[in-house]
């Protein structure tokens, strides 16, 4: 079978978002060393959510997990934890060798979202210009607040303290400097509840004591090739020329790495969605029900389906991966003839892919007892302002339906009005963190979170 999955890359395209109308500085490769970019970093978030839910886990090592599991791997360690080397991604009998004394607690990412949706709106109580990075980082732009604010660590620690008013054990990091990535590298220089201020004045420094995997996104293969051509550190790396660093990285990439350590602004900004995605590993009990995997697939499909219609979209291709046990998987992606946001129409598709390659190699199920993850992707989005309807087609009073339905589903419950597709094993899927996607907790003119699903238990 074949590797799988290339389309779910984690790495976002960067396109130039402007904003002349409001003085707010947009993502350029042009120096500006008056910017004013914060960025916020919560400290072991999962973990220290579940300290703040539980105080009795305050101050004690805790590693959170997705499923309650002898062999689960550890998403978050807490500070305590951290002391003793448990890291991000151990399995738990890894841990308890290092942490005899760590606590396991299972997740709860609804409680992780609505503290991720308080924290954005105590951010957006000094600043209109907030963009979530993720569900634990976010990027504040205060470029055309610098003769509000006088001394922006003033406001830092006044955030700090906001956050500590709403929930008392959570801490953050945060990080200044004329542009966003140095401002994330200053929450890395110091953690738990860090605040840098990078400046012109101070850059050399701080980068004199870095290694090149330091600064994030150098990993230890760009490390390689940067001292392939004689750049050992991150402060050489900033006095290189472009065409030096362009030679390392192969082509324009190196032009922004130029930038980022001399005061450009490259990821300040993205690109809307122009892909979702929903992903699951399956558990033991799962694999081992073809009924529970094939539920699975409509699962997904369904999340998918709930995401475009709180944000207004349709997709015009779909993509489908399973991953098993062995390291080998296959994957499909499907051109679709006409926009499609319903989930059951979704499945059909991959369905009759799946069929099609179950035939052509001559087996009983793609959904076997070796399954490990599964995921669908949708591509190349269409706003429902502009979708355009054939004259013979019922399409159109089949999407009033589906919105109304959610709009009932968001007034009484998510549970109240329910699709048949639902009904059947309907809690197959456990709820997942979305460790990047944070535009569905997007607040509202009304006040509303755009996809309140995502608040509830």
């Amino acid at each position: 079978m074949t590797n799988f999955y290339p389309f779910f890359s984690k790495n976002l395209v960067r396109y130039p978002y402007l904003y002349p109308a409001m003085g707010y500085s947009g993502n350029t490769t042009g120096i500006n060393k008056d910017a004013l970019v914060m960025y916020i970093d919560m400290n072991s978030f999962f973990a220290s959510c579940e300290q703040q839910r539980h105080p009795e886990l305050r101050g004690r090592p805790v590693g959170v997990i997705t499923y309650d599991s002898p062999n689960a791997c550890v998403i978050a360690p807490s500070i305590e934890a951290k002391k003793f080397g448990v890291k991000t991604g151990m399995r738990l009998g890894e841990c308890k060798l290092l942490c005899p004394q760590i606590i396991p607690v299972t997740t709860h990412p609804a409680w992780y979202r609505q503290i991720h949706v308080d924290v954005m709106a105590i951010l957006k109580s000094y600043c209109d210009d907030v963009i979530p990075k993720s569900i634990d980082e976010a990027v504040v732009n205060f470029t055309s607040y610098r003769w509000v604010y006088k001394d922006l660590t003033v406001i830092a620690r006044q955030i700090k303290a906001d956050i500590a008013n709403k929930y008392d054990y959570l801490t953050c990091s945060i990080g200044i400097a004329p542009n966003s990535f140095l401002a994330k590298l200053g929450t890395e220089l110091q953690k738990p509840d860090g605040l840098i201020q990078i400046t012109p004045e101070n850059i050399d420094m701080y980068l004199a004591r870095l290694q090149l995997t330091d600064l994030p996104g150098i990993a230890t293969r760009n490390e390689h090739r940067l001292k392939m051509i004689g750049i050992r550190t991150p402060l050489e790396m900033r006095h290189s020329s472009p065409a030096l660093l362009r030679k390392a990285f192969g082509g324009i990439v190196g032009n922004y790495w130029h930038s980022r350590l001399n005061f450009g602004e490259v990821d300040l900004y993205s690109n809307e969605n122009r892909t979702m995605s929903a992903m699951r590993t399956v558990s033991r009990q799962q694999r081992e029900n073809r009924q529970a995997l094939e539920s699975m697939l409509i699962s997904l499909c369904t999340r998918l389906e709930q995401r475009m219609v709180k944000q207004g979209v349709f997709c015009k291709e779909v993509s489908f991966f399973i991953k098993y046990k062995d390291n080998t998987g296959w994957d499909v992606k499907i051109k679709l003839a006409d926009p499609v946001q319903d989930a059951m129409e979704l499945r059909s598709y991959i369905q009759e892919r799946i069929a099609d390659f179950e035939k052509s190699r001559s087996i009983e199920t793609v959904f076997s007892s070796k399954t490990q993850s599964m995921g669908v992707a949708i591509q190349n989005l269409v706003s429902d302002k502009v979708l355009q309807y054939s004259l013979f087609d019922n399409r159109l009073k089949k999407d009033v339906v589906r919105k109304v339905m959610y709009n009932i589903k968001d007034k009484y419950g998510k549970n109240l009005v329910r699709k048949g597709s639902e009904l059947f094993e309907p809690d197959v899927m456990k709820d997942a963190i979305g460790f990047g996607s944070v535009k569905d907790m997007v607040v509202q003119d009304d006040g509303e979170v755009r996809n309140k699903y995502l608040l509830e238990e």
